[in-house]
């Protein structure tokens, strides 16, 4: 059993879609993410203007999405995201493990250092 990991990706389809078509391809890797990763949360930002133009487009739809999975999937969305035709940029990323384990840390300390006080209490 693989270790379990917070993801997010960004994604932005092609501005110059038709509606339905745009829908299409976000509900695609939703549907992608929801079957492969758990904790899903899709936040759609919806259409905005690119820095700069890529191959002459200049406005695409823009999807954030966070979610828990085992280390593989990542690579396999990334491989579909590059063969799918639409899809101009995306990028995923880990969240901050480093953060989690010094949380992680700091809980069972203040969990032992409890501990220890209920002990020197009862005694």
């Amino acid at each position: 059993m693989e270790k379990i990991c917070s993801y997010e990706t960004l994604f932005a389809v092609n501005g110059t879609l038709a509606e339905d078509d745009c829908k299409a391809l976000v509900e695609k890797f939703v549907n992608l993410i929801n079957e492969n990763a758990s904790d899903v949360n899709v936040n759609e930002w919806g259409k905005r203007r690119f820095a700069y133009p890529i191959n002459y487009v200049t406005e695409g739809y823009y999807v954030l999405v966070s979610f828990k999975s085992e280390p593989s999937f990542p690579a396999e969305l990334d491989r579909v995201f590059g063969i799918t035709e639409g899809i101009m940029r995306y990028m995923t990323t880990t969240k901050c493990e480093k953060a989690v384990e010094a949380k992680s840390e700091e809980a069972v300390a203040a969990a032992e250092e409890s501990a220890e006080v209920a002990e020197a209490t009862e005694a």
